[in-house]
């Protein structure tokens, strides 16, 4: 089995408990540095590709040129046949790689979040841990349009889809399951208290104590979704 593909799109971005839940089962990653400037990689070797978030949006891709070299992965992970996962940007992108609208969403979600399965969860090899209501880190203003052939498999009272399937090797999620505590810390102190405030309707000390309470749980969750992941990928 080659590596695990991590796309880094972000330059405060640590992959949260990703590294240590695919060291646990003994599972190659490597990483691409894509907004660092690394050139694009050869994905012949690799066994599957997971695109992470990013501070930047679709919409910045003319600015940002290496989003552009992040949807050409994405274009060449689907048309391989490789598993694809897709966090927050990594779910926005796989929509513009498809040529789907990626759009602002009726409000920005940040903190926990409590997201709800669909009739489809249970059945979805990868997504059936999920438990109905449990609250997920989100740290988001866009949205976007659903593949015509995709599955979804997670949903909120605020922004519709947050996690899907297309086919049987790709997913997505909107909310950010690999958060560590301290990334989220490292992300409040990139955006700062004025920021929080103004921008996002949120004060910093409120989304700690939201961590402090929640993110052991939710750390437990998502090194089990990515060693689920891992399984689906070997079975691939």
């Amino acid at each position: 089995m080659g590596p695990i593909l991590f796309v880094r799109a972000d330059h405060d971005e640590t992959f949260g408990v990703a590294p240590a839940a695919f060291a646990e089962i003994d599972r190659a990653t490597r990483v691409w540095d894509a907004i660092g400037g690394d050139p694009a990689p050869d994905l012949g070797d690799a066994s599957a590709v997971i695109v992470f978030g990013s501070a930047f949006n679709t919409e910045h891709a003319d600015e940002q040129p290496f989003l552009y070299g992040v949807r050409d992965i994405i274009q060449q992970t689907i048309a391989r046949e490789l598993p694809y996962l897709g966090i927050c940007f990594g779910a926005q992108a796989l929509a513009w790689a498809l040529g789907l609208r990626v759009h602002r969403a009726p409000e920005r979600e940040i903190g926990f979040v409590p997201i709800r399965r669909t009739a489809a969860t249970a059945a979805d090899p990868f997504l059936d841990l999920l438990v109905d209501g449990d609250p997920a880190f989100q740290w988001h203003m866009d949205t976007f349009e659903l593949p015509e052939e995709a599955v979804l498999l997670a949903t909120n009272d605020r922004i519709p889809n947050q996690a899907l399937r297309l086919g049987d090797r790709t997913w997505a999620t909107q909310f950010h399951f690999e958060v560590d505590r301290p990334e989220i810390e490292s992300w409040i102190a990139a955006v700062g208290d004025a920021e929080l405030a103004t921008a996002w309707g949120r004060k910093a000390d409120d989304l700690r104590a939201e961590a402090a309470a929640l993110g052991e749980a939710h750390e437990e969750r998502g090194r089990r979704m990515f060693q689920r992941f891992a399984t689906l990928v070997e079975a691939s």
